[in-house]
């Protein structure tokens, strides 16, 4: 398999198709493809499959592109602005991902869902307690949101980090929690509470624009939103909720996003 990754800020990533040779995504996220690709949409392993992506943010149906007798060529488009991150796993080697990371991977990839490890991580560190793990053999696309910083953190090494940031990591590496020190940094510092304690050894890929801070901006420009406090947070809330049915209804009824 041959791909190309294209654009700066709305990436797109080509694929070239050898015969028979096949690639999945989400679906809603295929860009273009030549006439000589075979698409079949489905659930993935059957209903319970498709009811765990849900869970990571992802689709309840998958979509397989293979190469036609030809061979073809199909590229892929995240929906936010931001960096496409491709890996190839070895056998047995997985990453864990924020949800909504997955975007496309070789057939041979495992997209299955992984848990927090810490009730303190779950609660507080932004992710929630249902995030992504990709298995290998073979190529993964993964879609971060803005730039992407890659860190190699050494054993016992911390890095702490706003939880909106944290992208991608090997499964070495420990995420935890942190209260932010100091009263008036709690107060006027703008960090929050807590922040993600994230500790080696393993690579870490962080990415610059989280989207909950560019909604928060885009809701502070809303008709009706109350910029003193309280009203965005609102807003986000009840666009948070119709994303999250509309995902799922627009899965099940094969919409377009």
């Amino acid at each position: 398999m041959r791909y190309e990754i294209s654009g700066a800020v709305m990436q797109t990533v080509g694929v070239d198709l050898s015969p028979s040779e096949t690639v999945y995504s989400q679906t809603a996220t295929m860009a273009w493809m030549t006439d000589g690709v075979q698409m079949q949409t489905h659930t993935g392993g059957g209903l319970f499959a498709g009811l765990k992506r849900s869970l990571t943010g992802g689709s309840f149906f998958v979509t397989d592109f293979t190469g036609g007798f030809a061979g073809g060529h199909v590229a892929f488009a995240p929906r936010f602005p931001g960096t496409i991150l491709a890996r190839t796993l070895r056998a047995g080697e997985s990453l864990i991902c924020r949800k909504e990371t997955f975007l496309c991977a070789e057939k041979s990839v495992a997209l299955e869902l992984a848990w927090q490890q810490r009730i303190g991580s779950g609660f507080f560190g932004g992710a929630g307690f249902i995030l992504q793990r990709v298995t290998g053999p073979g190529t993964v696309f993964l879609d971060l949101s803005g730039e992407v910083v890659t860190r190699q953190l050494a054993p016992g090494e911390r890095l702490f980090v706003h939880a909106g940031h944290v992208g991608v990591h090997e499964p070495t590496v420990s995420f935890d929690i942190q209260i932010v020190p100091g009263f008036r940094n709690v107060l006027f510092g703008g960090e929050g509470l807590f922040l993600a304690s994230l500790t080696g050894p393993g690579e870490v890929h962080l990415q610059s624009m989280p989207i909950m801070n560019l909604a928060e901006e885009i809701a502070r420009y809303l008709p009706g939103v109350d910029h003193g406090g309280g009203g965005g947070g609102n807003v986000i809330g009840g666009v948070a909720t119709a994303g999250v049915v509309g995902g799922i209804l627009g899965g099940l009824l094969g919409g377009n996003n």
